[in-house]
């Protein structure tokens, strides 16, 4: 008994540890991924906040149609009201649905303000720009560093260490992840090359349009470790379905390690980078 439930603790520490490798889309899912940022944490709550309104307004409306079919059906009234107008109907149905876009309209624009109000100055800028079909990004500042990252066929998985297909799943995973560090303003310059794209990371609550000739501003704050995946979510092409985008989120040391030997060799600091971080994770599942 006794094991059981050291077992019962200690498993969901330990997927805790593994878990928090990725946040990604998982099949008949009808909800929004976990949120990694403040503002997706406000947006997931935005969104059963609406529930509330939404869920007994439709329920409401529903009923109304079910007895208005029965009770007034041209079989039980054959001689139908002529009543033109009821003053008190029509206050009710003009006076509720305004109170009821008021409750909606103040926490809506209240999470429309934070969205395009950063709590704080960017620590790091990267400029993305969407290319058919693919996204190149450019790390802004006195050390620059850019790279294209491509969607990571099968047969490469090998080549770049990433195995793993729950990590890694198909379609998602690319060749060369945006790493930028835990906890730090990161603010994302979107543009296009070609045609028009869309920047979108559901777990950071992120998404706009890679338009060409224009920049598009988004930002985001990531306060949890991990690997997450987003998609070009604007069709532009043939091969729009294949434009995956991957965030992998480290600690402040992971990151400057990374980021110095990624000036010289990009593949074998996101080989260094992934060792390091299952090493932790294994360290840590160890630990539990």
């Amino acid at each position: 008994m006794r094991k059981i439930l050291a077992t019962m603790l200690v498993l969901p520490l330990a997927l805790a540890a593994g878990a928090a490798f990725a946040d990604q889309p998982h099949p008949w899912q009808f909800t929004f991924q976990d949120p990694a940022t403040d503002i997706m944490d406000s947006i997931t709550w935005f969104e059963r906040y609406t529930l509330w309104f939404i869920v007994p307004i439709t329920l409401f409306v529903l009923a109304l149609l079910g007895w208005a079919l029965v009770k007034f059906r041209a079989s039980v009234n054959p001689n139908p009201s002529r009543t033109s107008h009821n003053t008190l109907i029509e206050v009710i149905w003009t006076v509720g649905p305004v109170i009821i876009l008021l409750f909606l309209a103040v926490p809506s624009f209240q999470l429309l303000t934070a969205q395009y109000t950063p709590e704080e100055e960017p620590g790091i800028t990267i400029k993305a720009s969407g290319v058919q079909w693919n996204w190149e990004y450019e790390y802004q500042g006195e050390t620059p560093l850019s790279f294209a990252a491509f969607m990571m066929k099968e047969n490469e998985r090998e080549q770049f260490g990433k195995q793993d297909v729950a990590k890694y799943p198909r379609l998602l995973a690319v060749d060369n992840e945006v790493v930028v560090p835990v906890n730090t303003m990161v603010r994302v310059l979107v543009t296009a090359n070609d045609v028009i794209h869309a920047f979108a990371m559901p777990a950071f609550g992120i998404k706009t349009d890679a338009v060409p000739g224009r920049i598009n501003e988004v930002w985001f704050k990531a306060q949890r470790e991990g690997l997450y995946y987003g998609q070009c979510s604007e069709l532009c092409g043939k091969d729009h379905a294949f434009m995956p985008i991957a965030i992998r989120v480290v600690n402040q040391q992971q990151y400057d390690t990374w980021f110095a030997a990624a000036q010289a060799d990009l593949p074998g600091a996101n080989k260094a980078l992934i060792a390091s971080i299952e090493a932790g994770t294994k360290l840590a599942a160890a630990g539990n």
